[in-house]
């Protein structure tokens, strides 16, 4: 009698362990567990691969200073454990059934969603960053489509994604220095795209670091004689090597003289605490200013509103990223015209140290993970 019973017992555990194989798709990476922590390793589930779906093995993948304002809780309240990274270069390794965009052996890339409701007005004008219920975010976002759970990004080894979310890499693209233009690319490229930014236009871009390089060079490549502006001189070099016809190291009073009325489109990409109305008086009249950069939430500038009265007809507004068409064009123009970051290659253990530099600016201009280094 109890061998009868026994064997449907252990059929039992196997199908369990079975189905629980089928759910998920075992990944590798680093999280921070902790506001104040450091990165440690980490295994977790990837959802199935579903019809539509495909699974990426990732090769590299960049740091933005939007992940070290998410792990420490800059802007909102922290998940943990958190796996940050939306910036995310790599091979396909399996398709679903219905995927028609990506086989097996192609390159391709994440970058800063990988869902949204599909439905809505935005949606269907191809802003899904500006997605009406809410766009799925690469990672501490929660995911609807897969049952609430929690998205995990691209310091890890693999990520599934649905094939209409992933970004198409061109055979001949530097891989090693794809990964940012996927969040600094396009989130630089679409404002230049929308002011319809040309031959002679006189641009600004304010700070000089990840965004700030990638907006100089497509700025330059469209036409713009561009102004660089930032606080220290270790990058005047870099910006006038990049195309731009002149450097501003705020800090020196003497070479913000003249500028004021000067530009018709000034890109902040500033990371911390600054005056936006120093900037909004260099516009021209009629001139755009595109926020870009964000501080953490204690360090948010303001505006004067008494100031902005006496500076009229400027205009200040915000973007973000690029929806997936616009991020797909972005990165073909970039590979096409061979816009790329510079980027520093380091071992996924160094993360700790690379935050640090990033935030006290020491890096030129993008670290870059090299995903080998996690095996």
């Amino acid at each position: 009698m109890k061998t009868k019973y026994l064997l449907p017992l252990f059929a039992f555990a196997w199908l369990a362990e079975t189905a629980l194989a089928a759910d998920g798709i075992p990944a590798r990476g680093y999280a921070m567990f902790a506001k104040d922590g450091q990165f440690q390793p980490y295994e977790f589930q990837r959802h199935a691969v579903g019809d539509n779906d495909v699974l990426i093995e990732i090769l590299y993948s960049g740091i933005c200073h939007s992940d070290i304002h998410m792990v420490r809780g800059d802007w909102s309240p922290a998940r943990y454990p958190m796996v940050p990274g939306h910036e995310i270069a790599g091979r396909v390794t399996q398709v679903g059934k219905n995927v028609t965009k990506f086989r097996v052996g192609d390159t391709a890339g994440v970058g800063c969603m990988v869902n949204s409701c599909g439905v809505c007005d935005q949606c269907k004008a191809g802003q899904e960053q500006y997605c009406e219920k809410g766009a799925t975010l690469t990672y501490a976002s929660r995911d609807q489509r897969h049952g609430g759970e929690i998205t995990q990004g691209g310091y890890s080894d693999k990520i599934v994604v649905t094939e209409s979310f992933a970004i198409k890499i061109p055979e001949k693209a530097e891989l090693d220095k794809v990964a940012p233009l996927l969040c600094a690319g396009v989130t630089t490229y679409s404002p230049l795209r929308f002011t319809k930014v040309g031959p002679g236009d006189e641009v600004a871009v304010a700070g000089f670091g990840g965004l700030g390089h990638m907006a100089l060079q497509y700025a330059v490549s469209f036409g713009a004689k561009v102004t660089v502006f930032d606080i220290t001189e270790n990058k005047r070099a870099d910006a006038l090597k990049l195309g731009a016809v002149r450097y501003v190291n705020v800090n020196n009073p003497d070479e913000l003289k003249g500028l004021n009325g000067k530009f018709r489109v000034i890109l902040s990409t500033i990371p911390a605490n600054y005056d936006p109305m120093l900037y909004l008086r260099m516009l021209q009249q009629d001139g755009e200013m595109v926020v870009l950069g964000l501080p953490a939430a204690k360090d948010a500038p303001s505006l004067n509103i008494l100031a902005l009265a006496f500076t009229p007809r400027r205009k200040i507004y915000g973007s973000q990223i690029g929806g997936i068409r616009e991020t797909q064009e972005a990165l073909n123009y970039s590979v096409e015209h061979r816009l790329y970051p510079q980027v520093e290659i380091i071992p996924i253990q160094k993360l700790d140290e690379a935050y640090a530099r990033v935030v006290s600016g020491d890096v030129k201009f993008r670290y870059v993970i090299d995903m080998k280094s996690l095996k």
